[in-house]
């Protein structure tokens, strides 16, 4: 977070131990499905190199990939919606995620 007393930082390099961090978030309401939560919030948060170590950890730890929030959507419907998203997609598509259209 920047702010007068925390300078914007780019380009920071995130460890492993962030990165699988994003693993251990909690969605604020038990009504929304972790795994997406998960995914999601990754997304949000790294850059496309950082995201695609993440859906490495996230397979690896054996969470769902195709996990949906409360409409139904998966996490790569939703990143598949934005016109730069090919970085954060393909990992995904790699890993075995699918779309609500298979």
């Amino acid at each position: 977070m920047s702010g007068p007393d925390k300078p914007k930082v780019i380009g920071e390099e995130w460890s492993d131990e962030r990165v699988k961090g994003f693993l251990a978030l909690e969605p604020y309401d038990a009504a929304i499905n972790a795994d997406f939560n998960a995914l999601q919030k990754a997304y949000q948060a790294m850059r496309a190199e950082d995201f695609e170590r993440f859906v490495g950890f996230f397979v690896e730890a054996g969470r769902d990939l195709n996990a949906v929030n409360d409409q139904g959507e998966t996490i790569l419907d939703i990143i598949s919606q934005h016109r730069r998203s090919t970085a954060y997609a393909d990992p995904l598509k790699v890993a075995g995620a699918k779309t609500l259209a298979g």
